[in-house]
């Protein structure tokens, strides 16, 4: 029996794997970027976490030497500690601050396009240069915070913020960060509020619904998938906090303030251990991927 694939069928086969050739030929440069920068640093740092590796010694294979070692190195437990005790203050007051302040600025008027835009500023500014600025400001001889709490009589004398207690040195911390990164999760806030359908907004009012109870009922979950996003933004960005207490408290008082992050940089760098640093980074790397798969499961209930 004749086949009756003729020549239209081999053109519309060949047409596709052509088509399909084009397409990969176009992803080339990206793969090859996520490939070099990306897939081999991240095996290059699996394989240095087998090892007792230093820059002026011979590397050592250990195995699991290294995480073994994590488990029992105090200073590990206390830096993780500490981060996760950052992460738990420093979100849920950008998560709150930054919707209330979308709340009061969702609305396109002058005024409040102004406002968005002051509050968005600072985020443009570099986390370095914002810590030096506010270092300055929580400076104990001449920073414009005890200066102003001094002239307003809440205290007595200047506080000395970056000293023996490592509390007031997380406060201060957090205070520069929130100015820092408030206007981000602002500004996606705004856009969620945005999206909702007036028509929404509409039937509520006729119904006779109060403004927070628009907020609660209405507002909250129809941009809960933004909030989640924001959320984990800015989880991750805390779990990874490095910049401001580098600048700021470096690790002071006794490491107390010191981050997974900043134990990292210590063990790999002034340290030269960077077996040891590599496998402190495949640990953090392991707590952030968890963080992310709960995300993307609250994210998929969400929507169901």
């Amino acid at each position: 029996m004749q086949s009756r694939v003729g020549p239209t069928g081999r053109g519309s086969f060949m047409h596709s794997t052509n088509g399909k050739f084009v397409g990969l030929l176009y992803l080339s440069p990206a793969l090859a970027f996520v490939m070099a920068f990306t897939v081999y640093p991240f095996g290059q740092m699996v394989w240095m976490s087998l090892h007792n590796w230093s820059l002026i010694a011979e590397k050592k294979y250990v195995g699991a030497g290294n995480f073994v070692k994590a488990w029992y190195d105090p200073q590990f437990w206390t830096s993780l500690s500490f981060t996760l005790k950052y992460t738990a203050l420093i979100t849920p007051i950008l998560m709150l601050l930054g919707f209330l302040i979308a709340l009061l600025t969702a609305v396109n008027t002058p005024l409040r396009r102004i406002t968005r835009a002051v509050v968005f500023a600072p985020v443009v500014v570099g986390l370095g240069a914002s810590s030096l600025l506010w270092y300055w400001l929580f400076s104990y001889d001449f920073g414009l915070v005890n200066r102003s709490l001094i002239d307003l009589g809440i205290v007595a004398k200047p506080v000395l913020w970056f000293g023996a207690d490592a509390g007031l040195a997380t406060s201060a911390v957090i205070v520069s960060i929130v100015w820092k990164v408030i206007g981000f999760g602002t500004i996606l806030f705004v856009a969620a509020i945005q999206a909702i359908p007036g028509e929404i907004n509409e039937a509520t009012l006729v119904d006779g619904a109060s403004y927070w109870q628009r907020v609660r009922r209405i507002t909250l979950p129809l941009t809960a998938k933004t909030i989640l996003l924001v959320t984990l933004i800015s989880v991750i960005g805390s779990l990874l906090a490095f910049d401001q207490f580098y600048i700021m408290t470096a690790g002071q008082p006794r490491n107390l303030t010191a981050t997974s992050v900043f134990l990292i940089y210590l063990n790999s760098f002034p340290y030269l251990k960077l077996g040891y640093g590599s496998a402190l980074s495949l640990i953090l790397a392991a707590i952030i991927l968890v963080c992310t798969v709960f995300q993307m499961i609250l994210t998929r209930r969400s929507h169901g």
